[in-house]
């Protein structure tokens, strides 16, 4: 087994900014678009963590992350998780992780270059044992101790996620995945005792 931690593009966050379409953290949690060399990388039974995007003044925090249970086409995920086609909100912010139309050609709403579809495709993470800070109080301890938890996590200082995990991510050992998905619901339990 093992464990890949990452960092959503700059400005997401699903509290404080942009809505965050990939990884989908939640029922049938998937990740499905971004990511692919990631994504090619794990197989079932590994671990995927994401940290949220930067944003100024607002400390970063790890939103959850969930087991991978198999790896599809996006295809087939069209098929099996209509409510993740890509579409547009009420507020007009993209949302879905299925980049492909019915005919399974690039979607008319995915803004990446043509170019990089095909290589977008496959590997469509399926993930279950799904672990999502989604509430307020969650969110606010998570902000408070990720940075602390990572230091502690990787040995290693830094001044932000960025820092410690990097660009392209980090990988996970058994025991970092075992440590982080305790830490998260450590602060579950934490958030619905206050």
């Amino acid at each position: 087994m093992i464990g890949k931690i990452f960092i959503t593009s700059t400005g997401y966050d699903p509290q404080l900014g942009k809505h965050i379409k990939d990884p989908f953290l939640g029922p049938n949690a998937s990740l499905g678009a971004c990511r692919p060399d990631l994504r090619r990388m794990v197989g079932e039974g590994d671990h995927v963590f994401a940290i949220s995007g930067k944003l100024r003044n607002i400390r970063q925090f790890v939103m959850g992350g969930f087991e991978v249970e198999r790896k599809i086409s996006a295809a087939e995920a069209y098929d099996l998780f209509p409510e993740q086609r890509l579409h547009l909100r009420e507020d007009g912010q993209l949302s879905g992780n299925v980049v492909v139309d019915a005919d399974g050609r690039q979607h008319e709403l995915d803004g990446h270059d043509p170019k990089t579809f095909e290589k977008r495709t496959p590997n469509y993470l399926v993930g279950t044992n799904c672990i999502a800070l989604d509430k307020p109080a969650e969110i606010a301890v998570a902000r408070e101790q990720t940075l602390d938890m990572l230091r502690e996590l990787f040995k290693k200082n830094g001044e932000s996620p960025f820092d410690i995990v990097g660009h392209y991510g980090a990988s996970l050992t058994d025991e970092q995945v075992w440590q982080l998905r305790e830490w998260l619901l450590s602060l579950k339990k934490m958030a619905k005792a206050a």
